[in-house]
């Protein structure tokens, strides 16, 4: 039988302790957290549509399972561009924001920014087909990028959507 050391010991119960630590959110029937309104998932004090809502993140995360590390996504920090923002105001504010290392706030920015291009008229009954507008692609691209934390791929491919987010929005008007 091998013999551990103290240090060897300690190590393990200390790492084992803090993977128990970190155990999940607990979830009602509803798939809610306690507390939470069933309705909204609000939790008490925390009104939709505010901004205000918790938790608060700073950085990209719940893209998709690769880095989810909580079941409730983090209220992300909005660009600074305004409410009438179009996709590319928003995808150029993506670009600062990740050239300045503000990751979450860059996720917010391109989710925002492809918002404003999947809101488009299509004919009845297809309401289910994708876009094909080149940009909404890239952006979940450069989402993905974002979330392997491969930066410059994220940055390229936002660079690339802006032309196409332009285009788009001149063809709409």
């Amino acid at each position: 039988m091998r013999q551990f050391t103290l240090p060897c010991v300690l190590l393990f119960s200390l790492a084992s302790g803090a993977a128990l630590a970190q155990a999940p959110v607990p979830v009602g029937p509803q798939g809610v957290p306690p507390g939470a309104d069933p309705a909204t998932g609000a939790r008490p004090g925390n009104i939709i549509g505010t901004g205000m809502s918790l938790p608060m993140g700073n950085t990209a995360s719940n893209i998709n399972p690769t880095d989810t590390p909580s079941q409730i996504a983090p209220n992300l920090p909005s660009p600074a561009i305004g409410d009438n923002a179009t996709a590319p105001d928003y995808l150029a504010a993506a670009r600062n924001s990740l050239a300045a290392g503000r990751t979450g706030e860059a996720q917010q920015s391109l989710e925002m920014a492809q918002t404003r291009l999947l809101d488009r008229s299509v004919p009845y009954g297809q309401t289910n087909t994708p876009s094909r507008n080149p940009a909404v692609a890239q952006i979940s691209q450069a989402l993905q990028a974002l979330a392997a934390g491969d930066r410059p791929r994220c940055m390229q491919l936002i660079e690339a959507a802006i032309p196409n987010a332009r285009m788009a929005e001149q063809a709409s008007n």
